[in-house]
């Protein structure tokens, strides 16, 4: 019996999945597959990859498609897995030999739909450990968890019973998966050790920004619209609101600020503040905005003045690093 199914899309990676891969065939779980998805790949991925087929026929599954991105990738190989569970990881990262052994006895001990586990920031000239916490309850870890698939050991019945994808042609595809998925797992658990390198790359998608960065409204809007549909909405509207403000105003905002073309910088910040106050017209009345922290209050003194202060003051911070990076 197949325990995990590893699912790894690839696309123009010759520089990092020798190194995945190897960590991925090392595992001390024996009853592992990895799904290996070339994405119309024009490198020497490809080559890479299939040398490594033929070293492990048993092990490594090998599918081929037409570019398609990341989130159509991972869709075309989740009804070919046979595994117990299901993970995904990403080509230019790599995991300790020990994860998946670990995360799948802790799911089998403790009945588990769902593991994650810790991971390490890899950084050219450092590594920072991202650290997770046990969740009380689902609303708690709606708020709380790190949004990203690739940390994540989910039993497979759970995603094609459902049919939860990823949403084909956006970025961001981790949000939508996760708030779609967590409704539906009953219980979860966390390995407390970084089992995952996760290697940041400047030219990375994750780290160019430019007018797709608004398609995190999008994926928002998407999650949305699956809890209305699905009658969940009323129970988790507390926590949506609250996660579509922190995105809008935290993260999604401080990506906004590094566009460089200033026209569409400005849009996409307009955008961004006027589809929260259109979702959420009373969003400053959320309860975990009650919450202490400098978060919170930073969220609570965002108006439509103060905005364009706060972006003017984080654009400035961005252009000031990139020139001490330049210049170093």
């Amino acid at each position: 019996m197949i325990k995990v199914s590893v699912i790894v899309p690839f696309f123009n990676v010759e520089n990092y999945i020798e190194k995945c891969l190897k960590s991925l065939v090392s595992q001390t779980l024996a009853d592992i597959e990895i799904i290996l998805v070339n994405d119309g790949s024009e490198d020497k991925s490809e080559e890479i990859a299939k040398k490594f087929v033929e070293t492990y026929p048993d092990k490594i599954t090998y599918l081929k498609k037409e570019n398609g991105g990341l989130s159509d990738a991972r869709n075309y190989a989740i009804p070919k897995a046979r595994g117990e569970y299901i993970a995904f990881l990403d080509s230019d990262d790599y995991v300790e030999i020990n994860m998946y052994e670990e995360m799948y006895n802790k799911a089998k001990k403790e009945n588990l739909d769902y593991v994650e586990c810790d991971f390490l920031w890899e950084y050219p000239d450092k590594v920072l450990e991202s650290k997770g916490k046990i969740y009380d309850n689902k609303k708690e870890m709606f708020i709380h968890t790190r949004v990203v698939a690739w940390n994540k050991l989910i039993k497979r019945e759970i995603i094609q019973q459902n049919k939860i994808e990823f949403p084909k042609g956006f970025r961001y595809e981790d949000v939508e998966f996760f708030y779609k998925l967590l409704p539906n797992i009953q219980n979860y658990g966390i390995v407390e050790k970084p089992f995952i390198h996760y290697v940041q790359r400047e030219n990375s998608i994750s780290n160019v920004q430019n007018a797709r960065t608004k398609e995190i409204i999008d994926v928002l809007g998407h999650v949305i619209d699956y809890y209305k549909t699905n009658n969940l909405f009323a129970e988790y509207k507390e926590e949506i609101e609250y996660t579509y403000a922190r995105y809008i105003l935290c993260s999604s905002m401080l990506r906004m600020v590094m566009i460089e073309n200033k026209k569409e910088r400005k849009e996409m910040i307009h955008l961004a503040w006027e589809s929260l106050n259109t979702q959420f017209p009373n969003w400053k009345e959320n309860l975990y905005l009650k919450e202490k922290g400098l978060k919170n209050l930073y969220m609570k003194t965002v108006n439509k003045f103060t905005l364009k202060m706060y972006t003017s003051l984080a654009r400035m911070k961005f252009i000031r690093k990139k020139l001490q990076e330049k210049f170093v």
